[in-house]
């Protein structure tokens, strides 16, 4: 059986716990063992080697050398790592190692919460099939992006809120490599309610389970 960790707190204004409940259902849904944890230093464990995928659903916070370190050497060994919005990408600014990982840093949202279009640009990968460019109401992420990323999808910024950045193109959804572990990123779901949107929820879940570590 494939066995995942949920690691979720931080900053309240992104539904933590709430969003860590729907990708523990999610994953129990999907054939997944499940452990849920609230403090990062469980990233040190040496157990998390062993594991299938991990996400991360903690805005900001801190996390120690020791725990990033043995973290980047799960994946870099084969674990997964998947999530969404700033609960993977607004997380543990002070840790470059971190950043390497997920391929992106959160850095603004201007006009915050907004009307943008998520353009699919990599239609025939199983993760976006059937899916279609199509609108969003949420906080529109301005990101610092690592050029190594596959970018399955983008979204357009129209400048009306920041005019020095109109028409600036930017990867919304990706998947990587890190050394032989998958990552998978969706910038979308800002708020838990956002899981009910189809297109976020199926595009969330296809992409997680792309990263787990595949069953020998």
């Amino acid at each position: 059986m494939r066995s995942a960790l949920i690691v979720w707190g931080g900053w309240n204004g992104h539904d933590p716990e709430e969003c860590a409940a729907i990708y523990r259902r999610w994953l129990h849904e999907d054939g997944f063992s499940v452990r849920v944890e609230t403090d990062p230093e469980v990233f040190a464990d040496p157990s998390i080697h062993d594991l299938s995928l991990i996400i991360p659903c903690t805005t900001m916070s801190k996390i120690e050398r020791p725990a990033a370190e043995n973290l980047a050497k799960a994946i870099e060994s084969g674990v997964g790592m998947g999530g969404h919005h700033g609960t993977m990408n607004d997380a543990f600014h002070d840790s470059p190692v971190y950043q390497f990982i997920t391929g992106g840093q959160w850095v603004a949202h201007p006009g915050n919460i907004i009307d943008y279009t998520v353009d699919v640009v990599k239609p025939d990968d199983p993760i976006m099939h059937g899916i279609s460019s199509f609108p969003y109401t949420s906080e529109q992420y301005y990101m610092h992006v690592d050029p190594a990323n596959e970018v399955l999808a983008t979204t357009t910024f129209t400048g009306d809120h920041a005019p020095w950045i109109n028409g600036v193109v930017m990867p919304v959804v990706w998947k990587k490599m890190y050394g032989q572990g998958r990552v998978f990123y969706s910038a979308l779901g800002h708020r838990a309610a956002e899981f009910d949107n189809p297109n976020m929820a199926t595009i969330l879940r296809r992409g997680i389970n792309w990263a787990a570590r595949p069953e020998a």
